[in-house]
């Protein structure tokens, strides 16, 4: 039911939007990768709502396939299919949005009923099975369905140049088929999620960092180059609105700006992973997104570096991301060390303390990037229009709900006006009384509000095109 605001005196209206790739570089979605905190601890509606204090924009989660649909739902594509189990999401989901954050999900992981028995890094015998799982999901998660959020930002398969998460890599004679595999696994779940969800925003990818290429190797993998390459080779026409990468340090102690050849990729190696997707695909302007880095501490890992340098290691590791235009995301894993999680590059160890000034480095680096309080390039001469990121306001307000804005023009009249709320939880403002000549630049600081109180500030960058 759609619901009349009326408009605030003096509320500074902030909008972001997704900034534009070529301006992406000032702006980026930064945030965690932590399931067990966000998900399946006690306190996770405290961790996420830290995590956002301190500068988490973005929060991205794993959802398996195969324990999602432990059994063959009737119907794969119905998002309320009593086959499929969400309910840990769902929450996780919700309480994000609270936090007014976005959400990253990475389909993955096959389940027994789809492959004949196997593991869940096995391919499905059908990827339409994937197809309709992503479908189903994409739909739960469009923003249509009364309580159910909206995601933003998908990915496909997990890490799939790796055996551990999609064999196999090579067949009986050597020959690679993951890269194809790979292909058809992708162009499935993409078309599924856009089906259920057109403002759905996918990335390919998620490729692990480095790999032997060696068929005959104890663990069979696949550079991230070749990879890319034989994804390519299977489909050149493959559709995607990003790349997703895991750029980590071949080890925890080499620097962030560390490079290597390619087909392996770090940190400091993206610029060539960038071109050569954009080669491959024939792509003229491409996003990449970070969606796992990190660095591992001692004493939790002897291999580890110690708190002060993986603090200052959070810094570089942004800064350098930031150098990169290409650069929309950085994901951070992990939030919280786990016991369950061999892993342990959390800014915080298992009980709960900071390590060092990682917390506080990271909330110095993330905040101002802030991807809410975008850089826009806007039409020079005419009053911008803009369309804003307000997802606190979905947490209660329904789609077509009346969200009041208001801004001071540039001879410094407040200017109020209300728009509806879109299910993606953005609004779209006309900023009358502002116009900025080619080559320069307006700042200007908005407040939003709902009937129930809700506020948010925004600060946007408008450049005269």
């Amino acid at each position: 039911m759609k619901r009349t605001l009326r408009l605030a005196l003096v509320l500074f209206v902030a909008l972001a939007l997704a900034a534009p790739a070529a301006l992406a570089a000032e702006r980026m979605w930064i945030g965690f990768h932590d399931d067990p905190s966000f998900r399946w601890v006690n306190d996770r509606a405290s961790r996420i709502q830290s995590s956002a204090e301190e500068g988490a924009t973005v929060m991205r989660l794993l959802v398996h396939w195969n324990r999602t649909a432990p059994q063959r739902p009737a119907r794969g594509s119905d998002p309320f299919d009593p086959a499929y189990f969400f309910d840990d999401l769902d929450d996780a989901i919700r309480t994000a949005q609270r936090a007014d954050m976005e959400v990253v999900l990475t389909l993955h992981g096959t389940p027994r009923w789809a492959n004949g028995g196997k593991g869940p890094n096995v391919m499905p015998k059908q990827v339409a099975d994937f197809g309709a799982f992503a479908r189903a999901i994409g739909s739960r998660y469009s923003g249509r369905f009364d309580g159910y959020p909206f995601v933003r930002f998908w990915t496909v398969w997990n890490e799939p140049n790796l055996q551990l998460f999609l064999s196999p890599q090579f067949d009986r004679k050597g020959r690679s088929v993951a890269p194809a595999n790979y292909a058809r696994l992708h162009a499935a779940a993409y078309a599924g999620i856009k089906a259920g969800n057109p403002r759905a925003l996918v990335a390919a990818g998620e490729t692990s960092a480095r790999g032997t290429d060696n068929p005959e190797g104890i663990r069979p993998v696949h550079s991230p180059g070749r990879f890319i390459e034989g994804v390519a080779k299977a489909n050149p026409r493959l559709r995607f609105d990003a790349w997703s990468h895991h750029p980590y340090p071949f080890t925890p102690g080499l620097r962030p700006s560390q490079k290597v050849r390619w087909p392996n990729v770090t940190l400091g190696s993206l610029p060539t992973l960038h071109a050569n997707v954009k080669r491959l695909f024939n792509r003229k302007d491409l996003q990449i997104w970070v969606t796992e880095y990190g660095h591992e501490t001692r004493p939790q890992d002897t291999l580890g570096v110690s708190y002060a340098t993986q603090a200052a290691y959070i810094r570089q590791s942004i800064a350098l991301a930031r150098s990169y235009q290409f650069v929309s995301m950085f994901v951070w894993f992990v939030y919280q060390d786990d016991p369950g999680q061999p892993w342990d590059s959390g800014l915080y160890t298992q009980t709960g303390s900071a390590k060092g000034s990682s917390p506080p480095r990271f909330s110095a680096a993330a905040k101002p990037l802030d991807m809410r309080n975008a850089v826009l390039p806007v039409p020079s001469g005419t009053a911008p229009l803009v369309s804003l990121h307000t997802r606190r306001f979905c947490v209660v307000d329904e789609p077509g709900t009346n969200i009041a804005v208001a801004w001071r023009a540039q001879n410094g009249r407040l200017v109020e006006t209300g728009v509806p709320l879109r299910p993606d939880c953005t609004i779209a403002v006309r900023l009358t009384g502002i116009a900025v000549a080619r080559g320069r630049s307006h700042d200007v600081t908005l407040q939003v509000h709902d009937i129930h109180g809700t506020r948010l500030t925004r600060k946007l960058t408008l450049r005269g095109r």
